[in-house]
């Protein structure tokens, strides 16, 4: 427990120095939304950027991230480090997009650097919170068209082998908004990795991105590329 204060430590003060930064942006009486999505981008990626340097992780990418925009990353989840990781390889691709959290993040001691950073939160618990949801997204996507949105399926980190069950979210997000899902997986347990963090020689994360998966069938698509993923690797 005592070795992870320092890096907890760092996260945590670097985080609230951000979140002022965030603030800038987000309240900037003359930003246009397309702006201030791509301005809130750039300092996501610049924060996780720093955090990676301190912990010494590197990112290996296989796969292509796609040039065009407008795309649903759907991403596994088994740690914090998930967004950082994801948001060092988007600054690598100038994409600038949006992450989908739970409400209950937003309220957390750290919850205005969800809030401010440009995240958008989602009450699964009420029907006139989702209602709420789909409707923000819909609006800042004919705000923004070229905005990409980044979401975990399941819904919450799964600490087991493989996926937990999907939840719907994601699918009807990229069905009512036209959105392409490109399939993310995260070939490692970052709870493992951020615990033995920070590391005296680079720590190697892979990364395998997919082709353009349907909507519809967005589980069981995701399952086969991931499989196909884990055999590769063999």
């Amino acid at each position: 427990m005592l070795k992870a204060l320092p890096k907890f430590a760092y996260m945590i003060k670097l985080g609230f120095r951000y979140i002022r930064v965030y603030k800038k942006t987000y309240h900037h009486p003359f930003v246009s939304q397309k702006a201030a999505h791509t301005q809130l981008s750039l300092d996501r990626q610049s924060y996780s950027n720093s955090v990676l340097q301190y912990l010494n992780i590197e990112v290996k990418l296989i796969g292509q991230i796609p040039e065009k925009n407008k795309i649903l990353y759907a991403i596994n989840h088994r740690s914090l480090l998930d967004i950082i990781v994801m948001e060092h390889l988007f600054s690598k691709h100038n994409k600038s997009g949006i992450w989908i959290a739970k409400q209950e993040l937003f309220d957390a001691f750290y919850g205005d650097f969800f809030k401010y950073s440009g995240c958008i939160s989602v009450d699964v618990e009420t029907g006139k919170g989702l209602l709420k949801f789909f409707k923000e997204i819909k609006h800042i996507l004919s705000r923004v068209n070229d905005l990409n949105i980044y979401i975990f399926p399941e819904g919450e980190r799964h600490k087991g082998e493989g996926i937990k069950e999907f939840q719907s979210g994601a699918s009807k997000i990229a069905k009512t908004n036209n959105l392409d899902v490109v399939p993310v997986f995260i070939n490692d347990k970052l709870e493992s990795v951020f615990k033995n963090a920070p590391y005296k020689s680079p720590k190697i994360i892979e990364v395998h991105i997919g082709d353009i998966l349907d909507a519809k069938n967005l589980e069981n698509d995701y399952t086969n590329f991931m499989n196909n993923a884990k055999r590769d690797l063999i």
